[in-house]
């Protein structure tokens, strides 16, 4: 089975590896996110923290978040450094792909056990759910 942006996707969850088994747990999430960049530099990957995402309702802007990292411009990374992941961390993940026309997203938690999920939210979708409302 291949995944959308299989080869940079692959890269995303080695450079969690690295980072997790190299880091451990215990640290805050900054930590994580700014050993995540590195790493994902290393792996020859363009990558920004703390991207703002803009978000919309009828075409006013109400607000804007700031996802951990953007890769590529292609796949949303939200860490996390808790005693495990929720489904409020995967909410958050969902919002962020929501409000924008990147497809593909990353949780990470950095917890006692390493843990991640991925998200997929194609902008096909996203555009029979605007038609909807």
């Amino acid at each position: 089975m291949e995944f959308l942006h299989g080869k940079i996707t692959d890269k995303v969850l080695k450079a969690f590896y690295n980072v997790y088994n190299k880091m451990g747990y215990g640290f805050a999430e900054k930590v994580y996110e700014n050993s995540m960049y590195i790493e994902l530099q290393k792996m020859g990957l363009k990558c920004e923290k703390q991207k703002r995402i803009s978000v919309y309702y009828d075409d006013e802007l109400v607000g804007d978040y700031y996802a951990d990292i953007m890769v590529e411009d292609l796949i949303i990374l939200e860490l996390k450094a808790a005693s495990a992941l929720c489904p409020e961390h995967e909410a958050q993940l969902l919002n962020y792909l929501c409000a924008t026309d990147v497809e593909v997203g990353f949780l990470f938690n950095f917890g006692e056990k390493p843990q991640f999920k991925r998200g997929l939210f194609t902008n096909d979708r996203k555009a029979t759910r605007k038609s909807a409302a």
